[in-house]
């Protein structure tokens, strides 16, 4: 099929997480594949079989390279709904754009890699592996999808990884961490009359709220090239249950945004300090629940990122990067298994995903497919790298 239909039949296929069920979706993928002459293999974590990932390649030996996408989408949240001017599952065709939820992120990155698996496949002879990753949970963190097959040694060590994601058809070679946490307050309850002779612990969470404050603000002089600074978010705040009692317990979820090379250890000393130096007493404070996901960077000093590059600035005749990607990857996961660099790149810009009206202009989609054949054609076939 074309490449268009094929974004059309990716687009047709609902893959929402939650629930996270992407055995429609991996099974088509397969089914592409393995008719183009790829070997498939299709794997889920026992705590999650309906969680289904699609591993395809095509070649032997070295170099390997890997293509990377994510086939889960997020939900159509209740107050989007409404919000959808075409059905979102109808891949529609619009001034020169392809409408639908999951179109750009992620089945237009995926679409174009599994055209360039199909291209290789009709090649003669490839010098080197090529592996297409069709992955499961990335949506949701990607604990029980790429982490979980690259923890159990399903992903090979590869010289050279695309990870397919919202860069404007730019290299990305970097993107932030997270690090979560929780802050309690307690206090002591009595009746408003007297609010004295109690100890309110909203009152004492506010002393906490303007710390971290201040600290996300001394935050904004530490400056990473590609990805701007870290940052400190307090999310949501719950606390009290009536105006006329005082309140007992209040907490607050924070969202720590970690720059490459930061020390999730050193960040929690960091947040514990900040809490600590607040006077609080009578009251206490305690701080933890931490959720970590890794940041993720990469150099971008090999020959196949180099060949990357000129492709890139060959197709779209623009400056190529690098640049920072401001949302998450499954990059992160997959930094033990690149053996040599690996970058971010894909159509159109996050700020379309997760939205109403999610679409990919079909000339960036297109540009994107280019790119990834000019650049295999230059590193497993006819022009590779001396």
């Amino acid at each position: 099929m074309d490449s268009i239909t094929l974004l059309q039949r990716l687009v047709q296929i609902p893959s929402p997480n939650p629930p996270g069920d992407t055995r429609a979706i991996a099974d088509f993928v397969a089914e592409q594949l393995r008719a183009s002459g790829c070997e498939v293999r299709q794997l889920a974590p026992a705590e999650k079989p309906e969680a289904l990932n699609t591993i395809a390649e095509i070649g032997t030996g070295e170099p390997r390279i890997m293509l990377h996408a994510h086939i889960d989408t997020v939900p159509i949240a209740a107050t989007e709904a409404d919000r959808w001017r075409v059905d979102p599952y109808a891949g529609l065709l619009r001034d020169g754009a392809l409408y639908g939820k999951g179109s750009i992120d992620d089945k237009a990155p995926l679409a174009s890699m599994m055209l360039a698996m199909m291209d290789a496949a009709n090649q003669e002879t490839l010098t080197g592996t090529l592996v297409l990753a069709a992955a499961a949970e990335e949506e949701v963190g990607g604990q029980l999808g790429t982490k979980w097959l690259a923890d159990s040694g399903h992903l090979p060590a590869c010289d050279f990884i695309v990870v397919g994601e919202q860069t404007g058809n730019r290299v990305a070679i970097a993107h932030k961490g997270v690090l979560r946490a929780t802050v309690r307050t307690t206090g002591v309850s009595v009746h408003a009359t007297n609010p004295d002779r109690g100890v309110n612990a909203i009152v004492a969470m506010s002393k906490v709220i303007g710390a971290l404050d201040a600290y996300h603000r001394e935050l904004s002089e530490h400056v990473h090239p590609m990805v701007g600074s870290p940052t400190c978010n307090i999310g949501v705040i719950e606390g009290g249950s009536t105006a006329n009692a005082v309140p007992d317990a209040c907490a607050i979820y924070l969202d720590r945004r970690m720059i490459p090379r930061e020390d999730p250890e050193a960040v929690k000393a960091e947040l514990r300090a900040v809490i600590e130096s607040t006077n609080l007493a009578p009251a206490v404070v305690s701080i933890g629940d931490f959720v970590y996901s890794p940041w993720f960077d990469s150099p971008l000093d090999s020959d196949y990122a180099k060949a990357f590059m000129s492709c890139v600035s060959d197709v779209i005749n623009d400056d190529p990067g690098p640049i920072g990607y401001l949302p998450g990857s499954d990059a992160k996961h997959l930094m033990d298994i690149a053996r040599g660099d690996m970058i971010i790149f894909g159509p159109g810009s996050y700020e379309v995903a997760h939205a109403a009206d999610e679409h990919v202009l079909l000339a960036d989609y297109q540009a994107t497919t280019d790119i990834l054949l000019k650049f295999l054609r230059r590193t497993l076939y006819h022009d590779r790298l001396q």
